[in-house]
């Protein structure tokens, strides 16, 4: 599904594996369909990797994760973090859309949310959620 959702999108994407139990001595990166495969190396876990590569690599990640750690590293680094399940749901869309299916899209609203401010205005990570979004 990644391969042919990189066909549609051509985003660049990364994909991290855990090796901290059975991997080998040192980290291994391979390129499979034009993404790029992370293997962690033994003792090190995947979520490590991520946190070191949008540390290092000063630019707006989108981080489909859904470890609360890893989300809010990824805030904290000036990445916007999106949950596996929502990108998930995003790749079934593309695909039926690609295949001449079509569902609109709904936005979800929550009446309960307390918040300061312009009721109408969305927070930072209101907007910086919004901008991923568009872009998968």
């Amino acid at each position: 599904m990644l391969i042919e959702y990189k066909k549609i999108k051509g985003h660049e994407i990364t994909v991290v594996f855990d090796g901290w139990k059975s991997g080998r001595g040192k980290e291994e990166q391979s390129t499979t369909g034009g993404i790029r495969v992370i293997y962690s190396r033994l003792a090190e876990k995947a979520d490590a990797v991520i946190k070191r590569i949008i540390s290092k690599e000063k630019k707006e990640w989108l981080v489909i994760s859904s470890d609360r750690e890893i989300m809010s590293h990824a805030w904290a680094c000036g990445s916007v973090p999106i949950p596996s399940a929502e990108f998930q749901a995003m790749l079934e869309k593309s695909g039926r859309a690609a295949a001449g299916e079509y569902d609109p899209l709904e936005e979800e609203y929550d009446e309960d949310s307390k918040r300061k401010g312009n009721p109408r205005r969305p927070s930072k990570k209101e907007k910086a959620l919004l901008r991923a979004r568009k872009k998968l």
